[in-house]
């Protein structure tokens, strides 16, 4: 998982800087799911109650749902989630074990958190998609052994391996989400009487105008596409692709669906938390420090 390092970063603010971990991201992401891919859709391990022995530990959530709080008990005694880039999917965490590290101040302080938002769109729109290829393919199998009608399909028995990578997925999809919180942190640093006012209204559209750059999104969008064709490609020894591999069913990765991730989901829900970062951006300011912020 890409992290920063905000004890030797000297600005965390930085546009540039911001940019380039986003960059990075995508590639995080996409190999991500290309792993995803391999594995049947397992609807079952997104249902709540549908695994006997959870319920006989108590827990009434979904196999992932267990998966996320196993893993981030752990990462959270590991002091995880006090880095102001980490926010957990599972509530009333333990605390850290290693005493807090002496970040600097970065962000101001806020509770939003869309870890709800992306299980959410990941579970029910981005998982059925990936998994197309591979649940087809688990269907034709089952069927050339007898099986047949709704037992033929989605389910291949990976609970393990496929909740493991959703939980990596929906890790980096939190992470580029929630950097949205820098970028308006940033943009609001470098001109807050652009912000102030309406901040102040509140007025959402005004503030989602002022940190939206349609062409930069437009270049992002093309960008990933490339670069997720590319990687659903298979390559040879040498480290050349192989031409035409990606396509008749052969591609890794369903390519429009990764770029539907991002145009659809991803790309609103920063919108989303870019603003609403925004909306409390003055709270608990006093009158004499808004008023110096919008001279």
């Amino acid at each position: 998982m890409l992290s920063q390092n905000f004890i030797l970063e000297k600005d965390p603010l930085s546009l540039e800087r911001i940019r380039q971990i986003l960059v990075r991201l995508e590639d995080t992401i996409i190999f991500d799911l290309i792993e995803r891919a391999q594995f049947a859709h397992n609807p079952r391990i997104y249902i709540r109650g549908s695994f006997q022995e959870l319920r006989d530990v108590e827990f009434d959530g979904s196999w992932l749902e267990w998966f996320l709080k196993e893993i981030e008990t752990f990462h959270a005694k590991a002091r995880r989630y006090t880095s102001p880039d980490e926010y957990p999917f599972t509530s009333n965490l333990p605390v850290p074990v290693l005493l807090p590290l002496a970040f600097p101040k970065i962000l101001h302080r806020n509770t939003i958190n869309a870890n709800p938002s992306i299980l959410s769109f990941y579970t029910r729109s981005i998982v059925p998609r990936i998994t197309r290829r591979a649940t087809l393919a688990l269907a034709a199998i089952k069927r050339s052994n007898g099986i047949i009608g709704d037992e033929e399909y989605e389910d291949d028995g990976n609970y393990g391996s496929a909740a493991t990578i959703d939980v990596e997925v929906l890790q980096a999809i939190s992470k580029r989400v929630h950097y949205g919180k820098f970028v308006s942190e940033s943009k609001f640093l470098a001109n807050p009487a652009a912000f102030v006012p309406h901040i102040l209204t509140p007025n959402p559209a005004a503030l989602e105008a002022l940190v939206t750059k349609p062409e930069v999104e437009r270049k992002l969008l093309q960008r990933l596409r490339k670069k997720a064709a590319t990687y659903a490609q298979e390559f040879s020894a040498d480290g050349d692709a192989i031409v035409n591999s990606h396509l008749n069913g052969g591609a890794k990765i369903d390519v429009d669906g990764v770029v539907e991730l991002y145009e659809s989901y991803i790309i609103p829900l920063t919108k989303e938390v870019e603003v609403d970062y925004l909306l409390h951006r003055l709270d608990g300011l006093s009158q004499e420090e808004i008023d110096s912020l919008a001279a």
